[in-house]
């Protein structure tokens, strides 16, 4: 496995060996042990991962960005199977020395890319193609009254989303009204 390390410390983008030939291909796309040395390595925390989710979106819709807090903080570990998405972590941790910087990168079923996004950053994402599969393993289980999110187009924030005029979002109705990050409950 190929770890990348991105401007924001803690976050990482892994990129799993993929063994293919004319009949397909092979990866193991999730190992605990390699997963926690890396971390290790880095200096960095080690989860520990108690439920998984999977999305299903069309292109355009945006998903995000979304956070919980503190007791019910989540990591993540996310990935796309099928299509494409631009994910993309911003930091909420007000006393870290990066907060409100973003990263983002892309996510396919043919890239195999993961990004680890440990607690304490929001989490969104666009579907760049039709019948987009998103998986995400979490640290923590969804707690309704712990979440947050902060309104996607936040210019405080700044993302580079891969949108132009003429493309369509859509972007549910309770995301539509988040807050800005100078309004929201962080960490």
């Amino acid at each position: 496995m190929n770890i990348i390390e991105t401007k924001i410390k803690g976050l990482l983008i892994l990129e799993p060996r993929v063994f293919g030939d004319e009949r397909g291909w092979f990866m193991e796309s999730f190992n605990q042990k390699n997963f926690e040395q890396a971390l290790v390595e880095r200096g960095l925390e080690v989860p520990h991962f108690v439920q998984d989710n999977h999305s299903y979106s069309q292109k355009g819709v945006l998903r995000g960005l979304h956070y919980q807090l503190n007791p019910y903080a989540q990591g993540k570990l996310v990935r796309v199977v099928q299509g494409r998405a631009w994910d993309v972590a911003v930091d909420i941790r007000q006393e870290s020395p990066t907060f409100g910087q973003w990263v983002g990168v892309e996510l396919t079923g043919e890239n195999h890319k993961q990004f680890w996004i440990p607690a304490g950053f929001a989490h969104g994402f666009i579907a760049l193609e039709d019948n987009t599969q998103f998986l995400y393993k979490t640290t923590n289980y969804y707690h309704k009254e712990s979440e947050g999110a902060i309104i996607w187009n936040d210019p405080r924030i700044g993302i580079e989303w891969p949108i132009d005029e003429m493309d369509e979002v859509l972007v549910s109705t309770k995301d539509q009204i988040a807050s800005k990050l100078e309004d929201s409950k962080l960490f």
